[in-house]
Formats: structure tokens, C-alpha cells, sequence
């Protein structure tokens, strides 16, 4: 076993000069929002997101649908859970028949500013099936999260990203998010050769 750092970016954005998008879907495909009895589903579309992305990596719980399970239900666990950042994006084939294409979660969390404490949302996990990718839904997703954030009266809100997700972070930037702070994430993973590595 050998430490693998991987390099994390905070980013930020501010409702109070942000320009959030429309979150108007695709035809064929709907927003599911968050219920109790939808947690099995946001797993399981959370597995099928991240099991085969450096994320996966990153944090382990990704690459399994068990762990998937157990962080959704430690997420909608949380005091700061908030059930309107937290969204599905579901395809309809037909009334009966339909496919979960995307998840979100979001929670509310606190950071200090200057003296004082400040409530801020917190992006969870935004994850595209690869069947799904290359229609917008990412960009779609959080747009949609962002606006339920805004209506909990929240002036801005965070997520993190691994910084070599290119399209992640591009996508992140086009909405307004700002780089903050750059952290170093240390897992345990199996590597060859010697020492630690960056990523």
C-alpha cells in the first residue's frame, strides 16, 4: 500500500452576482425531487456515475453500490440535509418504464467570515450515468440545485472537485464558481513502485 495524493479544489459561488441558469430539461426526461423511499435510487445512480471515475478513487465509497447506499443515507442523515438541492433527473420511456440519469444532493453547512458564522450550501456528489452524458444534464443538475439553495435563503455555496476533472471544473467555472482554496486529498490505494504520488 502506498499514499496517492490527489489534488481537491474548493470552489465557491455568490448568489448576489451569479446569473443562475434556467434548469429547463431535455425532452424525454423529467426532475424527480427528493423522497424518502428515493434514497435506493440515488444510490444506485450515484454507483453507476462514479464507479469507473477517478472519483471512485478518491473516495472509495464510490466504487460500490453498497457504499454508494451508506453515503446517501449518511448525507439525508445530516441536520443540514436539504431536500430542495437534492434532485434526480429520471428519462421516461413510458409511463411505467423509465431510467434515473443523474443525482444531486445538497446540504447546509457553516463557514467563517471575518468575525462572524455564515450558512452556506454544500454540493454533494453530482453524478451523470455515461449513457446520459453530453446533453447537459450536469450543467442542468446543479443549475438546479442552485436555485433550491437560493430559495433557503443562502448567499452562496460551495462544492469540491478533483482538480484534474477537466470538464467538471470548466462546467463549475461556467456557472460562476471561483477557486478558493487547493487542498491535497492523501488514500491509500495498491501502486507500483515507491512513494507517494500526485494526481
Amino acid at each position: 500500500m502506498s499514499l496517492v495524493y490527489y489534488k481537491r479544489f474548493r470552489m465557491e459561488l455568490d448568489f448576489r452576482t451569479a446569473r443562475l441558469p434556467e434548469p429547463r430539461l431535455p425532452d424525454g426526461y423529467v426532475w424527480t425531487p427528493w423522497r424518502p423511499d428515493r434514497l435506493e435510487r440515488h444510490a444506485w445512480t450515484k454507483y453507476r456515475s462514479f464507479n469507473a471515475e477517478i472519483d471512485a478513487h478518491v473516495f472509495p465509497s464510490l466504487s460500490t453500490h453498497e457504499g454508494c447506499l451508506r453515503l446517501m443515507s449518511e448525507i439525508t442523515r445530516r441536520e443540514g440535509f436539504l431536500p430542495q438541492a437534492t434532485w434526480l433527473i429520471t428519462q421516461l420511456h413510458s409511463d411505467e418504464n423509465y431510467e434515473d440519469a443523474a443525482t444531486i444532493q445538497g446540504l447546509i453547512g457553516t463557514v467563517d467570515r471575518l468575525f462572524r458564522s455564515e450558512s452556506i450550501g454544500a454540493i454533494q456528489n453530482v453524478g451523470v450515468a455515461p449513457e446520459h452524458r453530453g446533453l447537459g444534464l450536469g450543467r442542468l443538475l446543479v443549475a438546479k440545485a442552485l436555485w433550491g439553495f437560493r430559495e433557503a435563503g443562502l448567499r452562496s455555496t460551495f462544492l469540491e472537485v478533483t482538480a484534474n476533472n477537466a470538464p467538471a471544473v470548466q462546467l463549475y467555472r461556467s456557472l460562476g464558481f471561483r477557486l478558493v482554496k487547493t487542498s491535497y486529498k492523501a488514500v491509500e490505494q495498491e501502486v507500483a513502485g515507491v512513494g507517494p504520488m500526485w494526481r
